[in-house]
């Protein structure tokens, strides 16, 4: 039978760490890779649920998930985040999808989030079904470390998508969701200016115009209400910051 670890990428994560680890008790191992920089007591909750704890100097977001990577033991891995819950169900086809031996078999698969900001379940503006790319063969799988945020992964043969999600709740006030954007922002603006871009006069219009419109209209996310338009506004905003950002990168 495959056996499987669940691995969490984390810092100052006290307050999620014990019930995400909780929904993961049918995982072989448990594994948490803390950030250097944490200052509360997140190892502590890890170990007192049965996880091993490593702790690595945090230089980027994938960075990060490939050193999970090399403290796997188990020939599959499943990326959960602190703040995301495994269900019942989907540990199953989890459990079900590794079990597979067939020559036509994935290298990993596509995991649908279920997010909830602010409170409510966000189905619309690109938000569900959200799709994450975070079962994975170990010895298939490597997260690109040309990108700082985001994280892509590169993986060696075919991917699959499982139908149950895993629970995300994302944001619980507007200031968490602004913290988050800010650094966001910072990364995206630090990948284009390695990439050559540059801040055009009409990235300041175009870019946060199709940003909104996609959200708000294409993606409908009209349909969640204030939150909708709330999300659509504030992630066009941050287009317009992530340009501002690029631009005194060049001067």
């Amino acid at each position: 039978m495959a056996t499987i670890t669940a691995a969490i990428v984390a810092r100052d994560e006290e307050r999620h760490i014990g019930a995400c680890l909780d929904t993961l008790a049918w995982a072989d191992d448990l594994l948490v890779v803390l950030d250097d920089r944490s200052a509360d007591r997140t190892a502590e909750a890890a170990e007192a649920k049965g996880a091993r704890v490593a702790t690595e100097t945090f230089t980027t977001f994938p960075a990060q998930r490939n050193a999970a990577l090399d403290l796997v033991t188990t020939p599959w891995v499943v990326f959960v985040d602190a703040d995301e819950r495994a269900t019942p169900a989907l540990s199953r086809e989890v459990r079900a999808a590794i079990a597979r031996t067939d020559s036509s078999a994935p290298a990993g698969y596509w995991i649908p989030r279920r997010n909830y900001i602010w409170g409510g379940w966000i189905r619309h503006g690109g938000w569900f079904p959200d799709y994450q790319l975070r079962l994975m063969n170990v010895a298939h799988a490597r997260y690109d470390e040309r990108r700082d945020v985001h994280e892509l992964v590169e993986l060696n043969g075919t991917a699959g998508h499982l139908i149950e999600p895993l629970i995300h709740y994302n944001y619980d006030c507007l200031g968490q969701f602004v913290a988050k954007q800010r650094v966001y922002s910072t990364l995206d603006a630090e990948r284009l200016a390695r990439e050559g871009k540059r801040a055009r006069p009409h990235n300041f219009v175009l870019q946060p115009y199709r940003e909104f419109r996609r959200r708000f209209v294409e993606l409908q996310g009209h349909r969640d209400g204030w939150r909708g338009m709330a999300l659509a506004s504030l992630l066009a905003w941050y287009t317009v910051v992530t340009y501002a950002k690029l631009a005194r990168q060049k001067t």
